[in-house]
């Protein structure tokens, strides 16, 4: 049985939507792996790019897909909200059918040692493929972002795990992993304060006393005029989204402000979306049938979760025939 990744590249350009194309171009119509989706977003200045499939056809396109983004991207003059540390900054891969942890890990360092040497960007490995316990959780390789990792790589507790010890001058650094489903979620605020999104930040993530598997930060969007609490889901499973949307309006009601909507940054398991809708069902005390139809669960997600600018390909499961 085939093999089946999910793979899913950000990098730092979400403004330029010519160099977005280009850089995503040796990406498309590729023999076993589908390029699911790209999502530029110009107040991160970033794109989250998907692909499904076996990943050693994912190797050489990605490879050509980094040294675009190498040619395209600087990162001394690229401004954003989201923390950035290189041109493509992580690239991490995830398994999905007929492959384990542990080949996700195999995978990730055969790639990274292949970019350091082809495209001389040097590579950390992080989460399930780090070499170092300091280097699991992303967060702490990125801190001090491009910026600060030109001095950050010379110390000998961050000599990079492939390449040289010092940055790429335009295109910084870039973290290659091996993690589970991790789920991008970002809550609405109907309020351009961005003090009270640091303050329910602050509520829910783990780092800060709140929940375990949770990181999140405050953002001001400047196209639609209004802050964000965006966050990272470690662990759906132990922290599921309804638990985390509804903790949000709570929290945002000792501020009288309403939460319109939120949005899921690239894809979701299905499995996701079933155990939020099981709390809403159970709410108005009705029986889920797990076996509804991939439209029925994106409806019910869009009514009890809010979701904006979802569809059903936006879920895994829907994108593997």
């Amino acid at each position: 049985m085939q093999k089946i990744v999910q793979c899913v590249p950000n990098f730092s350009e979400g403004r330029d939507l010519k160099k977005v194309e280009k850089i995503v171009e040796p990406l498309k119509n590729q023999e076993g792996f589908k390029l699911v989706s790209y999502e530029p977003d110009s107040d991160y200045n970033r794109t989250v790019v998907t692909l499904l499939g076996n990943p050693e056809a994912m190797i050489e396109p990605l490879i050509k897909f980094i040294l675009k983004a190498v040619d395209l991207i600087d990162m001394n003059h690229q401004k954003g909200e989201h923390p950035r540390m290189g041109a493509v900054d992580v690239l991490p891969f995830i398994p999905i059918s007929n492959i384990t942890m542990d080949e996700c890990v195999d995978i990730a360092h055969k790639i990274g040692k292949k970019i350091a040497e082809k495209t001389k960007v040097p590579v950390f490995t992080y989460a399930e493929a780090a070499q170092e316990t300091s280097r699991k959780k992303l967060p702490n390789i990125r801190k001090g972002e491009f910026e600060g990792m030109k001095d950050k790589i010379k110390e000998p507790k961050w000599t990079p795990d492939y390449g040289k010890a010092e940055i790429h001058p335009t295109a910084g650094v870039i973290g290659v992993g091996a993690r589970l489903p991790l789920i991008a979620y970002n809550i609405d605020l109907a309020t351009d304060d961005i003090e009270i999104a640091k303050k329910i930040a602050k509520a829910i993530r783990g780092s800060s006393g709140g929940f375990k598997h949770i990181q999140a930060g405050p953002v001001f969007l400047d196209e639609r005029g209004h802050v964000q609490v965006t966050m990272n889901i470690l662990n759906y499973k132990q922290n599921p989204i309804y638990r985390i949307f509804e903790t949000v309006k709570m929290e945002a009601k000792r501020y009288n402000i309403d939460v319109p909507s939120s949005e899921i940054v690239g894809l979701v398991p299905k499995d996701t979306v079933i155990r939020s809708l099981k709390y809403y069902y159970a709410v108005e005390q009705r029986d889920l049938d797990e076996a509804m139809t991939m439209d029925k669960v994106t409806d019910d997600a869009i009514k009890y979760l809010k979701f904006r600018d979802f569809n059903a390909k936006k879920i895994i499961e829907a994108n593997l025939d």
